[in-house]
């Protein structure tokens, strides 16, 4: 009995100690991390750290937050639709940690129905002083001037392409420089509804392609009225949220997406689309642009990442907000993942249930709707060093851009985009054999290419007379030593002959 006891507590203190060396471990990993060429999870430097966590207290309102669902920013000023409680709340960024509120927007002057709103979804504010608000509930877009004076609305299209028996409920929202309002409403999924900016509907744009099993469209062919109707219909899916870059393209997300389509790479979560709808997303990175590329279950959250909301800086730098397990994905340009953190919890820097996002110079704000509270995240020196990488190659400074990335890889030695933008940087700056190095070691193979098309011509063009000088020894000397032997022989020859006739 007395063995088995001390058995029994061996046991117990080593599982003890085992776990209490897992939980280290994990704490030691943080939660920014990045995918490597072979798809390996590689933690690293925090890219970004937690500034403020704001809630109604922090505002001096009485009441507080309710189910927020909109967040927008302009210069200095941040705009949040307090959806629960029916307004719009009106903050300026006064200091990196300091917020005040500037008014709540609860009401407006003028128009012919309601002056207050219901449910508002979402916000923008445009540079000519314009506020926009999806009222989703009153089935209305508002045009107010920054005096809260009614200018004018957008309601449901009267058009045969737009299905009259349908509510019009305006969800998210984005206008363009010349006062287009491109809108995403509950239950269409025809694309993003465009109106002028008089008001006028001018149709669709951006509709996601129709994807579909090849089986269920034969049995589709097959089965009967009755079954076709349980079946589910072949149509485009929804978007989920859209954001207008400094370009004028539109980024648009979708969480209407399923395990095999993120699979086999079909769906895609997140497109940036033309005035003409098209998608021009650029996607070279070694994996799809999806999030999470591993989908564990743990905590009570399982599936694949659902981007519920996105935004882009000026670089070209975008990131997707999961709302499953709360995290933010950074891409570049070229599609890459530049890093992912964040996390579900009560903690700052995790959430609860994330619902929007934005930025305000390179400092991201996520406002998360259960939690009721807005964050703010400021980029620690290694997300500083990646920015500023990546500004100074898109500027042209390619050696400073080389430099920057170096001090990143000073930080964080396994960062593969680090060895990528080094290459990148040496590839313009016409040291191709140098940027070969950095390119191979990343498994870089369309860089590689690159580099080594421009490496052979470089070669060729600098030995072009050593190429010419073997070419002709070995097409000319055969040819001279051939002859040579012929008139040797002739010579022979005609000794012999002499010799003969002497």
């Amino acid at each position: 009995m007395k063995k088995t006891m001390k058995r029994l507590s061996a046991l117990l203190i080593g599982m003890m100690i085992a776990l209490s060396s897992a939980m280290a471990v994990y704490a030691d990993e943080g939660y920014t991390y990045n995918y490597d060429y072979w798809g390996d999870i590689q933690y690293s430097p925090d890219a970004y750290e937690v500034s403020g966590v704001y809630s109604a207290v922090d505002f001096g309102l009485e009441t507080g937050l309710k189910t927020p669902s909109g967040l927008f920013v302009y210069e200095d000023m941040i705009y949040i639709c307090d959806t629960g409680n029916n307004r719009i709340l009106e903050i300026q960024r006064t200091g990196s940690q300091t917020l005040e509120l500037i008014r709540v927007i609860d009401s407006f002057k003028g128009g012919e129905g309601p002056e207050t709103f219901s449910s508002p979804q979402d916000v923008a504010v445009t540079d000519d002083g314009y506020i926009f608000i999806a009222d989703t509930n009153n089935s209305r877009i508002l045009k107010l001037d920054m005096d809260l004076n009614y200018v004018m609305e957008f309601t449901k299209p009267v058009d045969a392409t737009f299905d009259q028996d349908l509510s019009f409920l305006p969800y998210k929202l984005a206008i363009d420089t010349a006062g287009r309002v491109y809108c995403v409403a509950t239950n269409v999924n025809k694309g993003l509804i465009k109106f002028e900016a008089d008001g006028e509907f001018s149709g669709f744009i951006g509709a996601t392609e129709v994807t579909y099993d090849w089986t269920d469209y034969i049995w589709k062919r097959f089965a009967t009225q009755a079954q076709r109707e349980q079946m589910e219909s072949f149509v485009p899916t929804e978007y989920d949220n859209i954001y207008m870059d400094y370009e004028g393209f539109i980024y648009a997300c979708t969480t209407h997406v399923t395990k095999s389509t993120l699979e086999d790479g079909t769906a895609d979560p997140i497109r940036r689309l033309n005035m003409m709808g098209s998608d021009i997303l650029i996607r070279n990175g070694e994996w799809h642009i999806i999030g999470d590329i591993y989908w564990g279950d743990g905590g009570g959250y399982s599936g694949p990442s659902l981007i519920t909301d996105i935004t882009a800086f000026d670089n070209d730098v975008y990131v997707g907000l999961d709302k499953v397990r709360g995290r933010l994905f950074a891409y570049d340009d070229q599609g890459r993942m530049l890093f992912a953190f964040g996390g579900n919890g009560n903690m700052d820097g995790y959430f609860k249930l994330p619902s929007a996002i934005d930025h305000m110079g390179y400092d991201l704000l996520v406002l998360d709707q259960q939690d009721n509270s807005l964050a703010i995240f400021t980029p620690t020196e290694f997300g500083k060093y990646i920015y500023q990488a990546i500004d100074q190659f898109q500027a042209g400074e390619y050696a400073e851009s080389g430099d920057s990335w170096q001090k990143v890889l000073e930080l964080n030695g396994n960062y593969d985009r680090a060895y990528i933008g080094i290459g990148r940087s040496l590839l313009r700056q016409e040291e191709y054999e140098e940027a070969l190095d950095y390119f191979r070691l990343k498994w870089d193979d369309e860089n590689y290419s690159k580099a080594f098309k421009q490496y052979r011509k470089e070669w060729v063009e600098e030995h072009i007379g050593v190429i010419f000088i073997i070419v002709f020894a070995v097409l000319c000397i055969p040819l001279l030593v051939g002859k040579i032997k012929a008139i040797k022989h002739e010579i022979d020859q005609a000794d012999i002959f002499r010799d003969y006739k002497q």
